[in-house]
């Protein structure tokens, strides 16, 4: 199994660890003075030319890995230098520690994606309430314009009726000069006073006719009296 973690690769299997080190010449070895009877003690990999021809002893592939599986160990190599040379860095550390490192990357990259995911959501939410708030403030304006815009209407609708009863009764009117204007009430009051000046005429005559009547009477009586 190999994993890659920027310029370096983390490896358990037996045979990458023993290819990607013969690549490079060199061989298991354990420290000096470690380890007993049926323990090679702490296992490295030796490199030819370099500081640990002293203090390592080369030891089998077979003892090499026996004591990697039963320590749980991983390999931590890299394959080129940042100049692109081969390159001969390796580690020995513990599969628990790479995993608890491998945990909080993963742990850190979720708390990342939650941190990401919860400012777009504050985004959005922020956005929703800012159209709400716009929504509001738009509808606040036209219920504040609506009653005004009715008193307006109104008062032009009033202004337009009083304009076209103004103008019926302008053109019902007949145009009349000065003195011949009458009043309705005018003609009444002279029928009435007609009326009344005929009736005591006519009472009057009645009067009259009463009285010649009674005198006529009188004179009829007066002869007869004369006569006899």
């Amino acid at each position: 199994m190999a994993r890659t973690s920027a310029q370096t690769r983390v490896l358990t299997d037996p045979e990458e660890i023993r290819r990607w080190a013969e690549e490079r010449g060199a061989k298991p070895a354990r420290v000096k003075g470690t380890g007993g009877a049926d323990d090679v003690g702490i296992i490295r990999l030796d490199f030819p030319g370099y500081s640990g021809e002293d203090t390592l002893e080369e030891i089998s592939w077979d003892d090499w890995f026996k004591k990697f599986e039963e320590s749980d160990l991983a390999l931590l190599v890299q394959d080129t230098t940042a100049r692109g040379q081969k390159s001969n860095f390796n580690k020995l550390v513990s599969r628990e520690t790479l995993n608890e490192r491998e945990d909080g990357r993963s742990r850190s990259s979720r708390s990342e994606a939650r941190a990401s995911a919860s400012t777009a959501s504050s985004g959005r939410s922020q956005r929703g309430r800012s159209n709400r708030s716009s929504s509001r403030a738009r509808t606040t304006r036209n219920r504040k314009a609506s009653p005004t815009s009715a008193r307006r209407a109104s008062s032009r609708n009033s202004a337009s009726s009083r304009s076209s009863r103004s103008s019926r009764t302008s053109g019902s009117r007949p145009a009349t000069t000065r003195g011949q204007s009458r009043k309705p009430g005018s003609r009444r009051s002279g029928t009435r006073a007609n009326t009344r000046v005929t009736g005591r005429a006519a009472a009057t005559a009645k009067k009259a006719s009463g009285r010649s009547s009674s005198s006529s009477r009188r004179r009829s009586s007066s002869s007869q009296k004369r006569a006899a």
